[in-house]
């Protein structure tokens, strides 16, 4: 595949992840945030794109698939101004390139310096470490602010009890975020997008999909500042 340069603004999340396209000899560009930060670059990028294999979509071709982790990683790639060659991977039928450099057969997998490296953690914190600027990196008090909502999302998306307390559980994890970006908003990081927003904004965006087409389930109007939170990463 040949390199694919996506433009858009990290905070976008619902559009990214909506339409985040890796097409062949396409640029793709996606609109951007009103406030869009201009920063300048003090670590070298690299010379050649970043390999990095991701999610395929299983129902249209080269685009990119439902994983909020492949997505978190490109949106850190996108938001460091870092160029990337990203390799489509069907996971219902992996390649043998692919189990070859990745035996676990986990995406996001991504290639620093001649060997391939996984996890959307480790990633990420390698992606700062080398390229900080701009910066992403979340204040340790504020990196845990919405971290349950995924799991509670999960389990209550699995659960085929409607009393089993799923549901309350998750409602208290939104309920809890949307009192601190009430607070300390309208970013995790205050006015900064951050690390935590790039992990968190495509979970928040596949639980307001998944949910609402296998329940019927959409997050309360009363959770005014998550819904706020929600709507300003839309545009």
């Amino acid at each position: 595949m040949s390199t694919v340069r996506v433009q858009v603004s990290a905070c976008v999340f619902s559009a990214t992840v909506n339409n985040l396209c890796l097409r062949q000899n396409a640029v793709v560009s996606f609109r951007k945030k009103k406030l869009l930060r201009l920063v300048s670059m003090s670590s070298v990028p690299p010379s050649q794109p970043f390999e990095i294999a991701v999610k395929a979509s299983v129902t249209t071709p080269n685009r990119l698939g439902d994983c909020p982790f492949c997505q978190r990683v490109l949106l850190t790639l996108e938001e460091k101004h870092l160029p990337y060659d990203p390799k489509l991977v069907d996971l219902t039928n992996k390649p043998e390139w692919f189990l070859k450099v990745n035996p676990d057969g986990k995406v996001p997998v991504i290639k620093f310096d001649e060997k391939w490296v996984p996890d959307s953690d480790i990633i990420t914190q390698t992606l700062e470490e080398k390229y900080p600027s701009p910066p992403l990196l979340t204040p340790p008090e504020k990196a845990t602010a919405g971290s349950k909502i995924f799991s509670t999302f999960i389990g209550f998306l699995k659960s085929k009890d409607p009393n089993d307390g799923t549901e309350q559980a998750l409602l208290s994890e939104l309920s809890s975020f949307s009192d601190y970006i009430k607070e300390n908003g309208p970013f995790i990081n205050g006015s900064e997008i951050s690390a935590a927003d790039l992990s968190l904004g495509p979970k928040l965006y596949h639980l307001e999909i998944a949910l609402g087409h296998y329940k019927k389930w959409t997050v309360p109007d009363s959770l005014t500042s998550l819904k706020s939170y929600m709507k300003v990463c839309s545009r």
